[in-house]
């Protein structure tokens, strides 16, 4: 499973402040805060973006509870800034309790500060009572509001907080986007199991994200500090990592073992060691082998039967391509949008992330469509010499826009000026015939 849809266990941690910096703030560190706004106006992201890059922090922003998740998933903050509205007209702050209490469910430790409006008064109570650290009223002091953050950013023996704090303050908090109801109860069960020591089996077909899965569970264990000791069953000489072996060991492809085989890993399992365990199917595991390894089974649906998830996933698979390959980030088309729904992922999520991955690098529009989001069609089989001469325009037309294509690496500038097409011409045809 493509880690990105994650936040890799392994990744390096943001530097979280020991307190406030002396840089023309309160005296104290000099640690830089990492921030994210959630805030869909883009003047105060201006404005504030400036204020807290000459505190010495570093501020990132997410438009809408959809980026916002996005960013949580692949990055640690060391504080949030959250508004409460987001669409047209909406003053209640239902939005941003929904998000907050999103964001708090997937890492307690959570250091938010919520936005309100001098109106608001009754928010951003419910929002303290809800795990907020603080709040700011607009509009503000852009040195009372840097205050407040580096207050909430501060560690739980500066200041008291409404809510316990992460054990592990250097642990990641690991979030696994969507929300269809499978993945759903994916994530409440991570939060229920993941603190304990309990042997989990981890099932589901290869690619939707069984290893990040068990990533999750670790990080939230006891044992997040140490490495997770990962053993492919199927080498043989992996097994000597069973051996004396602590923490959390990880068993992957346990299901292709046979029942003489997983009678002789029960007898190495040790004591010592947490258990998580991947399979393809729960019933190809022995019930003796079971009861070591599987209190509980974590199963992952198929991405097919996550629904909107698929969408939710892409533009967050968009988004980290572009940033790690240095180019703007692109809109999906309408109709790419509904090819990604409708259309089968062969290897699952990480297939759906290797394919938006392949269209951020070939495209040059700013946008992604149909065409540079799938694969190229076949190319139409070519008639016998007795068969009847077929005259179908629109048929041919169709087969010329996909060799144009294909010849240009789904590259529709050039495709287009081959063909003598403007660029907006062309799209129009790939659009009709489902490119």
């Amino acid at each position: 499973m493509d880690k990105r849809f994650f936040q890799k266990a392994d990744d390096p941690v943001r530097p979280r402040s020991d307190g406030p910096s002396t840089n023309g703030r309160p005296a104290g560190s000099s640690s830089a805060l990492s921030i994210l706004l959630i805030d869909d106006n883009p003047h105060v992201a201006e404005s504030l973006g400036l204020a807290v890059r000459l505190a010495g922090h570093a501020l990132e922003r997410a438009a809408d509870p959809e980026e916002a998740l996005s960013r949580l998933a692949v990055g640690r903050y060391d504080a949030i800034l959250l508004d409460m509205n987001y669409a047209a007209g909406r003053t209640g702050g239902e939005e941003g309790m929904a998000l907050l209490g999103r964001i708090l469910a997937d890492d307690p430790g959570a250091r938010v500060v919520v936005i309100t409006a001098h109106s608001g008064i009754r928010i951003a109570v419910e929002a303290m009572r809800a795990g907020a650290r603080d709040f700011v009223m607009k509009p503000w002091r852009n040195a009372d509001l840097l205050a407040r953050l580096e207050r909430a950013a501060a560690p739980a023996t500066a200041a008291p907080m409404p809510l316990p704090v992460d054990p592990r303050p250097q642990a990641d908090a690991l979030r696994l986007i969507g929300d269809s109801d499978g993945i759903v109860r994916a994530r409440d069960l991570i939060r229920r199991v993941g603190p304990t020591l309990a042997g989990v089996l981890v099932t589901g077909a290869s690619g939707t994200g069984r290893t990040l899965v068990a990533a999750a569970i670790h990080a939230a264990s006891p044992h997040a500090e140490q490495p997770m000791i990962r053993v492919d069953l199927r080498d043989a000489p992996a097994w000597q990592r069973l051996d004396d072996a602590s923490g959390t060991l990880l068993l992957r492809h346990l299901s292709a073992l046979d029942a003489v085989e997983q009678a002789r890993l029960l007898d190495r399992l040790p004591d010592a060691a947490r258990i998580i365990a991947i399979a393809d199917d729960a019933a190809a595991i022995h019930p003796a082998l079971a009861r070591r390894v599987a209190a509980v089974e974590i199963a992952l649906p198929p991405l097919a039967s996550r629904g909107d998830d698929a969408l939710l996933l892409a533009r967050h698979f968009v988004r980290i391509a572009a940033e790690r390959h240095g180019r703007p980030v692109p809109q999906l088309t309408p109709s790419a949008e509904a090819a990604v729904l409708r259309a089968p992922w062969p290897d699952e999520v990480r297939g759906l992330a290797a394919a938006v991955e392949r269209a951020v690098l070939l495209g040059d529009g700013g946008v992604i469509d149909t065409a540079l989001l799938l694969p190229p069609a076949p190319a139409p089989a070519v008639p016998a010499a007795t068969a009847p001469s077929r005259f179908d325009l629109e048929e041919n037309e169709r087969a010329v826009i996909a060799a144009a294509l294909r010849q240009h690496h789904h590259n529709v500038t050039h495709a287009a000026n081959a063909l003598g097409l403007s660029r907006g011409a062309l799209y129009r045809r790939m659009e009709r015939y489902g490119f």
